[in-house]
């Protein structure tokens, strides 16, 4: 199974679009504004104090957000730093406070304003930036002509350059001013690493990193390392949490050199490696399924493998429908196999029924591909002659058989045999294709087709004259024809309507007795036909998943296709929603490890209450077992049936529109009667009359 998307995700992080930053030269800090106001910026850093909040006089300056920009910071051509820009937009904070005398006499003020209000407003704005393991904190004097200032609307804004930052790493800023009249304004940002950013040769950390990025093809997924042939790496999945963890490993991403490495998240840590599956056979099987063999036109070819195999190739001639691949004879050397590196055929030409077989020494597993059926097509029914060379030019031909290789001139009742003076014919006329030679023989693939054309021509003329008397019959009687095959349309469409439509079964195990009863029911469900799912016959899946897991699971699967989730109820389930609907919930440990009824209300009852029901579920109860008016009335915004006496109405809600006629889905309902009634007297029998229970038969199994 290849390594899931997410994974990746998790250790490379989404790939971002490359950018290309500005360049910053020198070490200065250096700080703007917009047009109008005039700034200053504090020679050093200063300690970042922020103080408490007080009230302002009057119209204050204050920040209102915080923008940042990626640049560079160079000190040579190719030495350069990633640096953070930040602007901080501001705003007039406040108003200018009415004398009291105006509040009383409710006078209007002086339309010409006081001395105060004609004077400019000036700031000290803290600039806070933390990026482990840096911290600095930058003061900024800023200062807004009388014109501008409007109290609530905003001013401009002031720009610093810049503050350095790893790349990859997280940066936290804040801004305030001194006095603070509001609460700080704070932003984090994660920086991008080298492959989102064109820095690759201007940052030298980013030149002696290996380049990471992952590549999809249909299911599979790559992770592409791009380093120098000398350089040495190491490479880690990880996940990045915090206390004790229980991971989990899909069994099939398990290989041998699958190596775990752990630490903790602080400075030049200890890592802890290890390799836990060098020796496990489990891990040795999914790397021989993860192992493909790529060919390599023209003749070569390629093992691709997460780890390194100690394996040996050889060649076989697989004949199509005709048992397993046959080794050449003569045999052609076996060639020990090395991973990821390209290899030669002995090859003269290629042929789809050619394949290449790896043999392990561990368990003897096997590993076969016919390289040349993508590119040839696909199997042929070719006979592979065998030339066999010997001294003075004395030459013999056999072919190659499941039963070995038969001489051509030979008595045998093998097809071979029977056609070998044309074989050889077809060699000397040179219509066979020479695949391998050398001094001791040669390989030819000889075509067989004329002489499967030449067999079938009577098993032709015999159809076209069968096929000549139906279509005779056909017009004879015509009328007869057409209603039959009037009938047989109509019976296939219901019953591939039928089979079509899904049905999952969701009850409450009251008791042995009313079980029986609901494995009957899915028993003739299933016999409509309906493809049916119960827990009862998943045991072994509830198990393994957990009863809400195995019913989220079986829902969606149901949805999806166009069926239906049928509610039986029973007292015991109508006990279960009144538990659920007076926001009590169902006591812990109250139910049976495989009650799915109980654990699927939490995901039921919402679709009921948020008016998603209709169309995805129906309702059911057995007469005599329940009344109708003890269903709850949420649950009556969908069908619900009584049994057996709504039998044929159930159904057609079950089959749908594209059900079969009226007549037929009576029939089927009587056949669903039947078998239930014996399940349903039990279960209305006075406790201690009815019998031991039996079991359900092969229905009572695994089914799904």
């Amino acid at each position: 199974m290849p390594m899931p998307w997410f994974l990746l995700s998790l250790a490379l992080g989404r790939s971002p679009v490359v950018l290309s930053l500005e360049r910053l030269e020198g070490l200065q800090d250096a700080a703007r504004c917009s047009p109008g106001l005039s700034c200053h910026l504090w020679d050093g850093d200063v300690v970042c104090l922020p103080g408490s909040i007080v009230s302002a006089p009057g119209p204050v300056l204050v920040p209102t957000s915080l923008q940042t920009e990626l640049v560079r910071r160079c000190y040579q051509e190719t030495d350069c730093d990633l640096c953070v820009r930040v602007a901080v937009h501001l705003a007039v904070h406040g108003h200018w406070e009415k004398p009291e005398d105006e509040e009383k006499l409710g006078r209007a003020a002086d339309p010409e304003p006081e001395e105060p209000r004609n004077a400019s407003l000036q700031a000290q704005v803290v600039l806070s930036f933390q990026a482990y393991p840096t911290a600095r904190c930058v003061l900024l004097e800023v200062q807004v002509p009388a014109a501008l200032v409007q109290p609530g609307q905003s001013v401009g804004s002031v720009v610093f350059d810049c503050f350095e930052a790893a790349l990859g790493t997280e940066v936290q800023i804040w801004s305030y001013t001194q006095p603070r009249y509001q609460k700080e304004l704070n932003l984090t940002r994660q920086l991008p690493d080298c492959r989102g950013l064109e820095v690759q040769d201007s940052i030298q950390s980013c030149r002696a990193l290996p380049w990471l990025s992952v590549t999809a093809d249909g299911d599979n997924v790559h992770l592409v390392l791009d380093v120098s042939e000398e350089q040495s790496f190491g490479l880690s999945l990880y996940w990045n949490q915090t206390g004790p963890q229980t991971i989990p490993l899909n069994q099939t991403d398990i290989v041998p050199c699958l190596c775990v490495q752990a630490w903790p998240l602080e400075p030049d840590s200890v890592r802890t490696s290890i390799c836990p599956f060098t020796e496990d056979p489990r891990a040795h099987r999914n790397l021989w399924r993860a192992a493909r063999l790529q060919l390599l036109p023209p003749r070569g070819w390629r093992l691709d493998a997460p780890c390194s195999l100690h394996a040996q190739a050889t060649l076989c001639w697989q004949a199509p429908g005709r048992g397993p691949c046959q080794p050449l004879v003569p045999p052609l050397p076996r060639e020990n196999v090395t991973v990821n590196m390209a290899l030669e055929f002995p090859l003269l030409k290629g042929h789809p029924n050619l394949c290449v077989q790896q043999v392990s020494s561990w368990e003897k597993l096997q590993l076969q591909e016919c390289l040349w059926a993508d590119s040839l097509g696909p199997l042929k029914d070719d006979m592979l002659l065998v030339e066999a060379r010997g001294p003075q030019d004395n030459r013999s031909f056999c072919a190659l058989e499941p039963s070995g290789c038969t001489p051509l001139l030979s008595r045998a009742s093998t097809r071979a045999a029977r056609l070998g003076e044309q074989l050889l014919q077809d060699l000397h006329s040179g219509q066979c294709l020479q695949l391998w030679d050398d001094d001791l023989g040669a390989l030819w693939a000889c075509p067989m087709d004329k002489y499967i054309h030449q067999r079938w021509v009577l098993v032709w003329l015999a159809c076209l004259l069968f096929a000549a008397a139906l279509f005779l019959l056909f017009l004879l009687k015509k009328d007869h024809v057409k209603g039959w095959l009037r009938l047989l349309k109509e019976d296939i469409r219901a019953g591939a309507a039928a089979r079509g439509r899904a049905a999952l079964l969701l009850y409450s195990a009251d008791d042995a007795g009313f079980e029986r009863l609901v494995g009957a029911l899915a028993s003739a469900l299933c016999q409509v036909p309906l493809r049916v799912a119960v827990d009862l016959w998943s045991r072994r899946e509830l198990s393994a998943q957990g009863p809400l897991a195995w019913f989220h699971a079986q829902r969606r699967r149901t949805v999806q296709e166009g069926g239906l989730v049928v509610l039986i109820f029973s007292p015991g389930a109508v006990a279960l929603c009144r538990e659920w609907l007076q926001d009590a919930g169902p006591a812990p440990g109250a139910h049976g490890p495989h009650d799915a009824f109980a654990a699927s209300l939490s995901c039921v009852l919402p679709d009921f209450l948020q008016g998603r029901a209709p169309g995805r579920y129906v309702g059911a109860y057995f007469d005599g077992l329940l009344h109708a008016d003890a269903v709850p009335a949420l649950f009556r915004a969908v069908p619900v049936f009584p049994l057996p006496s709504q039998l044929p109405a159930f159904l057609g809600s079950l089959q749908g529109p594209r059900g079969p006629r009226p007549g037929r889905l009576g029939e089927r309902a009587e056949q669903v009667a039947r078998a239930l009634q014996p399940a349903l007297d039990s279960c209305l029998r006075p406790p201690g009359t009815a019998g031991m229970g039996r079991g359900m038969g092969p229905e009572a199994g695994d089914r799904t």
